[in-house]
């Protein structure tokens, strides 16, 4: 039996929460304006559309009514009131129930309460919805530029279905309308679609065929597809390569865990270690392509005696590593290759003729100039490095802002492993102790007693620490002294007994490693007495003290090489000073690897194992950061010392310190405690890099430059022997180059004007002290209007 449709929107289940599945906000609102439209367009087309309603329904409610004669005319009207007002008393009915609103709405999404829900609606008011979908996301015009049959029609819905042409228009609409919105967007309307899932998938495929055919149509030329790949391809090769590097970093979970336990102050030795690797590494690199790699190819011609390894070697350096490419004796003073091996055996390097120059590779050139080129760039890359640090780290000086970003902003929500939350957690956890302790440090006013006692405390502890430091500095060039004497009067008797030899030698290292170890350990016990408000000031009061130990010692061992051995070297029994300097530096570098160990083992696990042990306190050592660090730049020191002397020294220091790093990562972990007052070591990685650069590479440079343009080197040995100093080596070629070509004689004028004339090298030195100098002045007038701003918000925030 046939029922009459309800469109009443104001009945009780539709206010109670009357919905169907999909929504249909937009159909309402469509509703309202057409309903307007077709009231401006006249009420004709109307009246005739629901006569032909009528009587469709007319004519389904006659389906089991004979007709025959006007009283049964008035009879079927009278069943269609009835029906009318039984319809009324089943919607009574349903809301008398007394049912829930989700009730109510489960049953008016049932298909015979639902309005209109055939397909050609579906596809009308999706339509719809993609339409306006693309006026948000575009300028749009108005919504009656577009035809009546864009939106979905007031008769689609009160008949049981559209035309199959009317359905195919609305396809069609619904399929350009799809296609232009984003893909995100389109697959989200097509799952939310009430159609079947083949439904959805011809449409799919519908947006599919029509987005292949415009593309077809607006197909590139060769040229264009070409340049369009070779982009798309560099792009993701650079963005593949800058992954593979951010995977080649090393350490980086471990340092995670340290920052997590103990905060940045510890944190910034291992950062530092890691940077000394990347420059030893690249030391490394650099000879180890243009010098020793060439040299190990073309061996020298001069027959040496071969000894048997004994394993003492590693220890003192010398031995069967003599002669090897490790030194600077054994690096030959002629082209590579040479035509005939036994020519000129020793000759000068001047006497080069100009037929074995042509393709070969000139050994003293490359000699002088990888050094130079390595100490240049090096230069540049500390600079750089230095600046960079400072302005980060001096650029906002206070820390308000920074708790509230750590505060709120800083977890990272892609990470979800247990551990590595376990270990985010404390490093947010230590950031913020050390930001509070920051905060709260108050600056209490002392009377003029107390600062007077305080520093006169400061007065005593640092001369205390100066004279000790000049004690052992007078004490090592005096020993030095001692051993130079013992070599020259029993050079003979050494010959003979080379292992004695080889233990007077180890006794000056020995010596300087100890001083190294112990002096610092008095610097600790002077600075107990001391009282500093911030733990940072009293790591940079350290700091100060080991450098100016640290410093002594080393401008005593490069006096000793360059002032008594290099000028004497013949009457201590030498044939090549260069290689012995090599073999002190390497001695040296072994000492410092070995003081470092026992200081891990003694004054870090013993102490632990006493104090939990004998003292039964859980009380465990502090990290020392200022003395480890020192020992790293005096270790460095020496690696860019031996460059010169010894081309595989960095290869040396790089295994020193990858072994060092493990070694005081699982010291740290295990015997050491966090510092009970937290403190943000924001400036100590600017603090390192400065040291580095200035005491350091400053004076590694000043060193090697001395003994390049001052110094004789050995007449036996080496790429610039026979001459007066390395530095001839490049006027040398220079000559040789006018001689055979005189068209260049102008690239000899460049090296004797650029090159050899120092005033250069000054301008260069003072180009880079005042890019240095404008750097900290920019980053300092940035820290003071960041200064200001932050008092205007305060202010701001008070009023």
């Amino acid at each position: 039996m046939a029922r009459n449709v309800n469109f009443d929107l104001s009945h009780p289940l539709m206010e109670a929460g009357l919905e169907s599945p999909a929504d249909e906000e937009g159909v309402h609102d469509s509703f309202q304006q057409l309903i307007a439209e077709h009231a401006d367009n006249g009420a004709a087309s109307s009246a005739l559309e629901l006569q032909q309603l009528q009587s469709d329904l007319v004519e389904e409610s006659q389906d089991n009514i004979p007709l025959c004669g006007p009283e049964h005319e008035h009879r079927r009207q009278g069943a269609s009131d009835l029906e009318c007002d039984g319809g009324e008393r089943e919607m009574d009915q349903i809301q008398g129930e007394g049912w829930s609103s989700d009730t109510l709405k489960i049953l008016s999404s049932m298909p015979s309460r639902t309005i209109g829900r055939n397909r050609g609606a579906i596809i009308s008011q999706y339509c719809n919805k993609t339409l306006k979908l693309r006026r948000r996301r575009q300028t749009r015009p108005s919504i009656r530029d577009f035809s009546p049959s864009s939106r979905p029609s007031i008769r689609s819905y009160g008949m049981e279905g559209d035309t199959i042409d009317a359905e195919v228009s609305k396809r069609e609409r619904l399929v350009n309308n799809l296609q232009n919105l984003p893909v995100s967007d389109r697959v989200r309307m097509l799952r939310g679609m009430p159609l079947s899932v083949a439904e959805k998938k011809e449409i799919r495929n519908l947006v599919m065929q029509k987005e292949k055919r415009i593309l077809s149509n607006k197909r590139l030329s060769c040229y264009s597809q070409l340049k369009y790949y070779i982009i798309i391809a560099a792009r993701k090769s650079w963005y593949s390569w800058l992954s593979f590097l951010h995977s080649l970093q090393p350490w980086q979970t471990l340092l995670k865990r340290v920052s997590g336990r103990f905060g940045t102050g510890v944190l910034s030795y291992f950062l530092f270690l890691k940077t000394l690797v990347f420059f030893n590494v690249f030391l490394f690199l650099v000879t180890g392509a243009f010098l020793v790699l060439p040299q190990a190819v073309h061996p020298p011609d001069e027959a040496t005696e071969t000894r048997s390894f004994s394993g003492l070697e590693l220890l003192t350096g010398a031995g069967s590593f003599s002669h090897t490419v490790m030194y600077y004796g054994y690096y030959t003073n002629y082209t590579l290759p040479r035509s005939s091996r036994g020519e000129g055996r020793g000759q000068n390097a001047s006497a080069l003729s100009s037929d074995s120059q042509q393709f070969s590779y000139n050994m003293p050139l490359a000699y002088f100039f990888t050094i130079g080129m390595a100490f240049f760039i090096t230069c540049i890359i500390l600079v750089y490095s230095m600046s960079k640090t400072f302005g980060r780290s001096f650029r906002i000086n206070k820390s308000n802002s920074i708790l509230t970003m750590k505060t709120f902003s800083s977890w990272d929500f892609k990470v979800i492993k247990k551990k590595s939350v376990q270990i985010m957690s404390e490093n947010i956890c230590t950031q913020l102790k050390e930001l509070l302790a920051e905060l709260t440090q108050k600056n209490t006013k002392s009377t003029f007693c107390k600062r007077f006692c305080r520093q006169m405390v400061h007065g005593v502890a640092w001369t205390i620490c100066i004279a000790s430091t000049t004690g052992c500095m007078a004490g090592v060039y005096y020993f030095s002294e001692f051993i130079h004497k013992d070599l020259q009067q029993n050079y003979r008797k050494f010959e003979v007994y080379p292992l004695m030899k080889e233990a007077r030698l180890l006794s000056l290292p020995t010596v300087v490693s100890l001083i190294n170890l112990l002096l610092p350990a008095l610097f600790n016990v002077v600075a107990w007495m001391e009282i500093y408000e911030s733990p940072s000031v009293f790591a940079y009061v350290a700091i100060g003290r080991n450098l100016m130990l640290k410093t002594s010692m080393l401008g005593v061992l490069c006096f000793h090489w360059l002032g008594r051995v290099a000028p004497e070297y013949k009457s201590i029994g030498l044939t090549c000073w260069e290689s012995f300097v090599g073999e002190e530096l390497y001695r040296f570098l072994l000492m410092d690897f070995i003081f470092t160990l026992l200081d891990t083992l003694f004054g870090e696990l013993l102490w632990r194992l006493f104090s939990e042990k004998v003292l039964k306190k859980k009380r465990k050592p502090v990290f020392d950061i200022a003395r480890n660090v020192l020992d790293l730049i005096y270790g460095q020191t020496l690696a860019w010392l031996g460059v010169l002397f010894s081309p595989l020294l960095p290869a040396v220091q790089i295994l020193k310190l990858f072994l060092v790093f493990y070694i005081k990562m699982s010291s740290v972990m295990m015997n050491c405690q966090a510092p009970r007052k937290p403190y943000r070591a924001s400036q100590m990685t600017t603090i390192f890099i400065t040291l580095l650069c200035i005491p350091s590479l400053l004076g590694a440079s000043v060193c090697v430059t001395y003994t390049m343009w001052s110094i004789t080197p050995s007449t036996s040995c080496g790429p610039f022997r026979g001459l007066s100093t390395m530095f001839k080596a490049g006027k040398h070629w220079m000559k040789i180059l006018e001689k055979d070509n005189p068209k260049l004689s102008v690239l000899s004028k460049a090296h004797t004007y650029f090159v050899e004339n120092p005033f250069f090298l000054f301008v260069g030195a003072g180009i880079f002290l005042i890019v240095i100098y404008f750097h900290s002045q920019v980053v300092d007038g940035q820290r003071k209007i960041i200064s200001l701003l932050q008092d205007q918000i305060q202010n701001d925030s008070t009023c």
